[in-house]
């Protein structure tokens, strides 16, 4: 089987992302970590520019799992993504200047899509490593979102592909090393199928 991981671009006037390190080191261990081989693609940060990248390497190699990559500037943990919604609303410009305000990701598209990976499966297995995880409720409404509700849309259509959103901090505040361990076990719990257990992870607001 195939894993594709994407990552962006540096975008904000950051020199580097590490959610592109986080992938381009994953496929590079891919055998080692996960047992599959592991494709990374580098994203644009654009709205227009950054899905059509991740479906073509997604139709290329008919993976079993696709996990995208983005970057939570701020965030002290890595962040599992619960849902995707339809509406683009940039507080920022993209990469190539483009912010669009309150319009659809997909037009005519459902309200919002859930992640189809085992988020809880994959919390346990990173705390069990030692690394700060979190379920998050909320994907943003900028390029990382968008990239994903398109992923999810697309998955809907294709039976037996799992997929979803993973958003990682700083490098200063989880190194890379440890950001590409935590991947690889969302990978691993995604390829093995388990059934979810049940374990707490939600929000009062």
């Amino acid at each position: 089987m195939t894993v594709v991981v994407s990552g962006f671009e540096p975008f904000g006037g950051d020199a580097t992302n590490p959610s592109w390190d986080t992938a381009q080191a994953l496929a590079v261990r891919g055998r080692e970590l996960v047992g599959d081989d592991v494709v990374a693609v580098r994203l644009p940060v654009t709205f227009d520019g950054a899905w059509p990248a991740l479906e073509a390497v997604v139709r290329a190699h008919e993976p079993a799992v696709v996990v995208a990559l983005g970057l939570a500037g701020g965030s002290r943990a890595v962040r599992l993504e619960r849902v995707a919604i339809d509406v683009v609303d940039a507080r920022i410009p993209d990469n190539t200047g483009s912010a669009p305000v309150d319009e659809p990701v997909v037009a005519g598209g459902p309200a919002a899509y859930w992640s189809g990976l085992p988020l809880k499966g994959s919390l346990a297995a990173l705390r069990a490593e030692g690394i700060p995880a979190e379920v998050s409720n909320t994907a943003g409404t900028y390029v990382c979102n968008a990239t994903f509700y398109r992923l999810m849309h697309h998955a809907a259509r294709v039976p037996g592909l799992r997929a979803g959103f993973v958003h990682v901090p700083g490098a200063d505040v989880v190194p890379v090393d440890q950001q590409v361990r935590a991947v690889a076990a969302v990978v691993r719990a995604a390829l093995a199928g388990r059934r979810e257990p049940a374990l707490a992870a939600g929000a009062e607001a």
